[in-house]
């Protein structure tokens, strides 16, 4: 890089003891987390803004990252979520109609660190052969002086890892709000779902919600009530909901027992439910499952997953890194969607109750639409009830 403005040093260490030396490209500082690849091409910002990146320092593997900028619509959260980024290589020139801000100014605005110009092919094959690695990022003048790395390190080895952690109630919202906002068009801009018919009263617990899950949501008739993480199940049933909605989220699922608690609950009331990433594994387990943690999880755009009542392969948007046990689900909980990478389970049905879940973003539409009708599901269970 030639911009003297990107000439800061930066260390990327992983708690195996590799180390890498880079450009800094955001914030100057430490930060730590669970260090994890993505395969996707495209969407940086989304997933730089999707709060089931807490507590992660994510590597692309696409090695141009940063060459569209960045706008103020391409968002899923209110603040980027991830705790740290990592690439190849940082274009000197955004070019799109629609750039407000560069990569590099985006996140030095919002205190992140990034690291740019290592081998992210090396780091994505420790990460794919050893597993996700605990790591640090440590920028500008910290990454200087002649004990840099042996900090970066203590750094790296000193972030206790993602399992047994409860993100879900860190990054939930503090108080109820209504959502609104439909699905977006070139031009337009989001639609404003308060003028046409809304026949639906969803009630969302927010585990970390990706807004594209509400808009696809809202675009579909439903009024949107999202509650926070630990709102308990008769706050929820007393707004007399047609339907309740399991957000994605960050962390281990298990920790949860709040979630897990209220979402007994609220079928115990045969209330159709809809789970999505961490909120399917929530269903899961209030269902009598167990969930894993998995070697390096799934990140990317680009996962093939079979339906398996129609045998119908999807290309799915997939961030998590824990899964739902397929080996323990319960009788009255069957297994609808498998992955084709790894086989792990992807999606369950309740066959008691009104309910089921999917492990996959379908609200990302990397098919573009191959997963869209999971929420046409919900509707029409909705529809149903009534």
């Amino acid at each position: 890089m030639n911009n003297p403005a990107l000439s800061k040093p930066a260390i990327l260490a992983l708690e195996d003891g590799s180390v890498f030396h880079g450009t800094a490209i955001g914030a100057d500082g430490v930060t730590s987390g669970e260090v994890v690849f993505n395969t996707a091409m495209t969407g940086y910002q989304e997933i730089l803004t999707d709060p089931s990146y807490t507590r992660q320092i994510v590597t692309l593997t696409y090695p141009h990252i940063g060459n569209t900028g960045i706008n103020s619509e391409d968002v899923e959260s209110a603040s980027i979520a991830a705790a740290g980024l990592v690439i190849r290589d940082l274009p000197l020139l955004a070019s799109s109609f629609r750039s407000e801000q560069t990569l590099s100014d985006y996140l030095k605005s919002q205190n992140v660190l990034g690291i740019a110009d290592i081998d992210t092919r090396r780091l994505t094959r420790i990460l794919r052969d050893k597993g996700a690695q605990n790591g640090a990022i440590l920028a500008g003048a910290d990454a200087e002086g002649e004990d840099a790395v042996e900090r970066a390190l203590a750094a790296a080895k000193a972030f206790p890892g993602l399992k047994g952690m409860d993100l879900a109630k860190e990054v939930s919202c503090k108080e109820a709000y209504e959502w609104s906002e439909g699905e977006w068009t070139l031009g337009e801009g989001y639609a404003d779902t308060t003028q046409g018919e809304r026949p639906y009263h969803v009630v969302a617990f927010d585990y970390g919600v990706k807004f594209n899950i509400l808009r696809m949501l809202a675009a579909r008739g439903c009024r949107l009530t999202v509650v926070p993480a630990q709102t308990p199940a008769a706050e929820v049933l007393a707004m007399n909901p047609d339907g309740v909605f399991l957000a994605n989220g960050p962390g281990d699922p298990e920790p949860c027992d709040y979630a897990i608690k209220a979402i007994q609950e609220v079928l115990e009331t045969n209330t159709p439910v809809f789970g999505i990433c961490l909120g399917h594994q929530l269903l899961a387990l209030a269902s009598g499952a167990k969930t894993v943690k998995m070697s390096h999880g799934h990140h990317g755009a680009n996962h093939p997953v079979q339906d398996l009542d129609t045998g119908t392969v999807m290309i799915t948007s997939q961030n998590h890194g824990f899964a739902a046990d397929e080996a323990t689900l319960p009788a009255n909980v069957r297994a609808t969607h498998r992955s084709l990478f790894d086989g792990t389970l992807q999606g369950i049905e309740r066959t008691d109750r009104p309910a089921f879940s999917f492990q996959g973003h379908p609200e990302a539409s990397p098919g573009p639409r191959d997963v869209a009708p999971l929420f046409d599901r919900f509707i029409a269970m909705m529809q149903a009830r009534r």
